[in-house]
């Protein structure tokens, strides 16, 4: 057939998809001015409680000791292949036993892990990684530069950088997403995965489009769409805003020592700290609408009961997705998003009996 006759053949469905894409970001950002009024009243009633903080972060100079724990293992950095990056992570256990890989997500980092590091280092090379963009890494300051497949690029080096031809993926909220996209298009470097909080991005898209209520309690994501304002609000007040949401009572990890807040925030103290991990946010939309995805990886599922920004009614959506018998979930009924922390020894045990097998 002549090329010709295939484009105006074709024209009405690039036509379409055209339109939809400049509907959906017409309403992304009207969701995302929307977000700014309300976060942007939220930081400036902290404010104005709080004169004595200011409208900025406050620098911190020093990391705070529990970073530099000894326990949780050894610090390292890898240079990516791909991308000449450089990545920090911290490593611990035998270094020829199965890759235990965590991936953490916003407004996390490496040490998000360290009751997995403690609990796996005994039967496992457990290594969590500080992704691009977060603390010592490399952080490239172009929105472009954290695209999936970039990121995707990241943890393919990971894995190869540190001599393995496969590993188990462990991720939480955005390391979560991440996984299982590399998973889908990188399945022969998986042989599991355990995902904490956070689904397919396909899967959260057709959930939202019938759970709209599911579009607000993620509408922090709309906020990050917006150049700069995002990282101005969370920094007045001292990074008020990520305050509230690491450590509290309810919704956050509320039994976070000082030091382990500090440990938090202190790589977002550190000049355009927080820019790298919203442009994260920023590249999310790229590519909608997206196209539904089998998912076949063995997979240890477990969500939050009392999660309050993912609803417990995507873990069936999910299971939709699966091959038969690849999915093995467990809802935590007292739970919130930051199971890992707040609820350690029920994830722990979780891990174990579905990776004794390997070890065995």
């Amino acid at each position: 057939m002549p090329e010709l006759v295939v484009t105006a053949l074709l024209a009405p469905s690039r036509l379409s998809l055209r339109l939809l894409r400049a509907a959906l970001w017409g309403l992304v950002y009207a969701a995302a001015l929307a977000a700014a009024a309300v976060y942007g009243g939220m930081a400036l009633a902290r404010a104005l409680c709080r004169p004595r903080l200011g409208c900025c972060g406050r620098p911190r100079p020093a990391a705070p000791a529990c970073l530099r724990d000894p326990a949780l293992g050894r610090h390292g950095f890898l240079s990516l292949r791909s991308s000449g990056l450089r990545l920090h992570y911290v490593s611990a256990g035998p270094g020829r036993g199965p890759l235990l890989l965590f991936l953490h997500g916003f407004p996390g980092n490496w040490f998000f892990w360290r009751y997995q590091l403690l609990e796996f280092q005994s039967r496992f090379h457990v290594v969590a990684v500080n992704l691009r963009g977060y603390g010592p890494s490399d952080a490239p300051k172009d929105v472009d530069c954290y695209t999936t497949d970039l990121l995707m690029a990241d943890i393919q080096d990971v894995i190869l950088g540190l001599g393995y031809s496969k590993c188990i993926l462990v991720g939480h909220d955005w390391g979560a997403l991440l996984a299982w996209n590399f998973s889908i298009y990188f399945p022969s470097l998986v042989e599991r995965m355990v995902i904490v909080s956070g689904a397919p991005m396909s899967v959260y898209q057709d959930y939202s489009l019938r759970h709209i209520s599911q579009l607000f309690q993620s509408n922090y994501m709309f906020l990050f769409q917006l150049p700069w304002l995002p990282e101005k609000l969370l920094s007045m007040s001292d990074f008020q805003i990520l305050k509230d949401t690491l450590a509290h009572y309810k919704r956050g990890m509320w039994n976070l020592t000082p030091c382990e807040l500090e440990a938090f925030l202190y790589d977002f103290s550190q000049p355009c700290g927080l820019t790298g991990p919203i442009n994260y946010y920023r590249n999310l939309f790229r590519n909608f609408p997206l196209e539904p995805q089998e998912l076949a990886t063995p997979t240890l599922l477990l969500w939050g009961g009392k999660d309050p920004y993912f609803q417990v009614g995507l873990v069936e959506a999910i299971q939709s997705r699966f091959v038969p018998g690849r999915l093995n979930v467990r809802i935590l009924p007292e739970a919130g998003h930051w199971a890992p922390h707040t609820n350690p020894q029920e994830v722990n045990a979780y891990m174990w009996a579905f990776l004794q097998d390997l070890l065995d």
